[in-house]
C-alpha cells in the first residue's frame, strides 16, 4: 500500500507537470511543489521502511540457516535420523522457501533464477504431509507424549532439534484434514500451549489454532470443550461460532479396548477388530513389551561358531551364530559383511532408490502403499563383485541353492520408516505373486542389517511375539515355509518405525526351486 501511494504521488506529479510546464514563472504556483515533495519523500520513507522490514525478515531466516546447515552437512544422514529435523526440512523446501520468494523483490532476477530452477528438484505437498504423518505415526508406535516431539528430546539422539508454533499446527492440520480429530487435537493443544508459553508467532495466530482445535474437538463429540474454545475465539475479538453436535465416532477411530464385551459385533467388523489386535501387539513389541520368550525357552537358546557341516570356506574361520528364536527358528549371524562391503553396496543402490511397492493381493501387482515407508532398489550380483560374494556368502550359510533367489533388495528408511505386519510367502488368495518368476513360493528370507538403529527399527513377529533389533554387519535368517511347502504363519512379522537413525537392509528372499535335496526335511508343522 505504501508503495502504491508513492507512485500515486508521482503519478499525479507527472500530470500536473504536463499540465502546467511553466511553474518557475510563478513563485505562487511553485509552493505547491514543496508540499508535494514533502509528501513524496513521506510515502518513499515508508515505502523504505517496508522494504526494510522485508529484508530484516529475509536476513534472520538466512541467518538461522546459516547457523544450522554447516553442521547438518557434516553428517547428513546422521542430522535427518532426528525426525523432528527431516519434517522441518520438508516443510522448509515446500512451504517456507515459497514464502520467502514472496517477499524477494522481483527485480533480483539471479536469486529468482536460481530458486525456481532449484525448486524442480524441491519436495511437494505429499512430502510434507507424509513426514507429518511419519510424526504422529512415531508418537503412537512408542508412546510419546507430543511435547517430548515438539523439544525433540526423543530416546536414543543425542541431539535436540525443536518444532515451532507453525509446525505444530502444520502437524495437527494435516491430521484434521485426514479427519484424524485425535491427533488433530494433540498437535493443535501443543501449539496453543507453546503461544501461551509466549513463543513468538510466525505465520500462525491463536485465532487460527482455536478454529481448527474448536472443530476438531467438537467432531469427537466433546461439545462441552469445543465451546469453550469457541468462548475464548470470541475473547480475542472473533464472533464467528460454530455449530455443535455429537458426531459417531466410527470404528476405524476406536481403540481395541473401547469395543464392548456385548456389543454385536458383524463379520466386517470382525477382520477390523482382528487387525485393531494385531495393531496392538506390533505397537506393543516395538516398544519391546509382550515378548513371548519364557526363561526355560530362553536358557535353550545359544551362540556357537558355525562352519555348516565343516564346509570348506568356514571349517578354519567359522561364523558366529546366535539363536533368536525356537519356534520357528529364527538366527542371526555376526560379522557377516565388513563396513567396506556394505558401504559399497548402499553406494550402488542409492541413485535407483525408488518408492517400495508390495503386491496388491486383489490384481496381482505391484503397487505403493501406505504401511510400507521406505525407498528400495534391487541389485543383480553380476553387476559387482561385492554382491557375488554376497550371494556366494548367503549359499555356503544356508546351504540353499540361490540360482532361484530374487535379486538383493536394497531398502533405506525415512522418517518413521516402517514396513506394516506382512508375509514374505504367497498365502492363500493372492494372484500368483510369483509366478512370472518360475521359481516357486519363497521358502526363506535372509535379511541383513547395514546400519545401527539408535532408537526403534525392529523387525518384530506378531504371531509369536517375538523382537529382533538391527545391528550392522549382522544378518537373520529364517525359513518361511514348512517341508509339505505350506506356509508357516509364525513367520508374520513387520518392520517397526525408525524412531532415531537411517535404517539400511538388505533382503534375499530365495524360492523353492533347486532347494529339493538341500532343506532339511525335519521342519514340519509341529515344529
Amino acid at each position: 500500500m505504501m508503495f502504491c501511494r508513492c507512485c500515486f504521488v508521482l503519478i499525479l506529479l507527472f500530470t500536473w507537470s504536463s499540465a502546467h510546464n511553466d511553474f518557475f514563472t510563478s513563485i505562487g504556483q511553485m509552493t505547491k511543489l514543496l508540499f508535494m515533495e514533502k509528501d513524496l519523500v513521506s510515502s518513499l520513507k515508508d515505502y523504505i521502511r517496508a522494504e526494510e522490514h522485508k529484508l530484516e525478515q529475509i536476513k534472520k531466516w538466512a541467518d538461522r540457516l546459516d547457523v544450522l546447515l554447516p553442521d547438518a552437512t557434516q553428517d547428513p544422514e546422521g542430522f535427518l535420523g532426528h525426525p523432528v529435523n527431516a519434517f522441518k526440512l520438508m516443510r522448509r523446501l515446500n512451504t517456507e522457501w515459497r514464502e520467502l520468494e514472496s517477499l524477494v523483490h522481483r527485480k533480483n532476477k539471479s536469486f529468482i533464477s536460481n530458486l525456481t530452477n532449484q525448486r524442480k528438484k524441491f519436495p511437494n505437498k505429499n512430502d510434507q504431509t507424509g513426514a507429518a504423518k511419519a510424526l504422529m505415526r512415531l508418537q503412537d508406535t512408542y508412546q510419546l507424549d507430543t511435547n517430548i516431539i515438539s523439544t525433540g528430546e526423543l530416546p536414543g539422539s543425542s541431539s535436540v532439534a525443536s518444532l515451532t508454533v507453525d509446525d505444530c499446527f502444520d502437524v495437527g492440520k494435516v491430521a484434521y484434514l485426514e479427519a484424524d480429530y485425535y491427533h488433530a487435537e494433540l498437535w493443535l493443544v501443543q501449539a496453543l500451549k507453546q503461544l501461551d508459553q509466549g513463543e513468538t508467532p510466525g505465520l500462525v495466530d491463536a485465532v487460527t489454532v482455536l478454529y481448527y482445535l474448536s472443530s476438531s474437538v467438537n467432531k469427537q463429540g466433546e461439545v462441552e470443550r469445543a465451546l469453550n474454545f469457541t468462548k475464548r475465539l470470541l475473547e480475542l475479538g472473533k464472533t464467528c461460532l460454530y455449530y455443535f453436535c455429537k458426531d459417531k465416532v466410527g470404528l476405524d477411530n476406536m481403540d481395541i479396548c473401547s469395543v464392548k464385551a456385548d456389543e454385536k459385533i458383524s463379520s466386517g467388523n470382525l477382520k477390523l477388530l482382528e487387525n485393531l489386535v494385531e495393531k496392538r501387539k506390533y505397537k506393543q513389541l516395538c516398544r519391546g513389551e509382550g515378548i513371548l520368550m519364557t526363561p526355560r525357552r530362553q536358557s535353550s537358546l545359544f551362540c556357537r561358531y558355525y562352519d555348516n557341516n565343516r564346509h570348506p570356506r568356514y571349517v578354519i574361520g567359522p561364523v558366529r551364530q546366535e539363536d533368536e528364536w525356537d519356534h520357528p527358528r529364527i538366527v542371526r549371524y555376526h560379522n557377516i559383511v565388513s563396513d567396506k562391503e556394505m558401504e559399497k553396496v548402499k553406494e550402488l543402490a542409492k541413485p535407483r532408490l525408488r518408492r517400495a511397492t508390495v503386491h496388491d493381493p486383489q490384481t496381482g501387482k505391484l503397487t505403493t502403499a501406505h504401511y510400507r515407508v521406505s525407498k528400495s532398489a534391487f541389485l543383480r550380483a553380476y553387476e559387482d563383485p561385492v554382491l557375488d560374494k554376497i550371494d556366494q556368502r548367503i549359499e555356503d550359510i544356508t546351504g540353499l541353492d540361490i540360482t532361484t533367489a530374487e535379486d538383493l533388495q536394497v531398502a533405506n528408511y525415512g522418517i518413521g520408516g516402517q514396513y506394516k505386519p506382512h508375509f514374505d510367502f504367497e498365502v492363500n488368495g493372492e494372484l500368483d505373486a510369483f509366478k512370472e518368476l518360475g521359481s516357486g513360493n519363497r521358502i526363506a528370507t535372509w535379511l541383513l542389517y547395514m546400519s545401527d538403529v539408535p532408537a526403534g527399527g525392529a523387525t518384530v513377529f506378531t504371531n509369536i511375539g517375538a523382537a529382533v533389533r538391527p545391528i550392522k554387519g549382522t544378518a537373520v535368517f529364517w525359513y518361511n515355509l514348512y517341508s509339505s511347502g505350506k506356509g508357516d504363519n509364525r513367520t508374520r512379522h513387520a518392520a517397526c518405525p525408525v524412531l532415531v537413525g537411517s535404517k539400511w537392509v538388505s533382503a534375499k528372499w530365495i524360492h523353492e526351486r533347486g532347494q529339493e535335496f538341500r532343506r532339511r526335511c525335519g521342519l514340519q508343522e509341529t515344529d
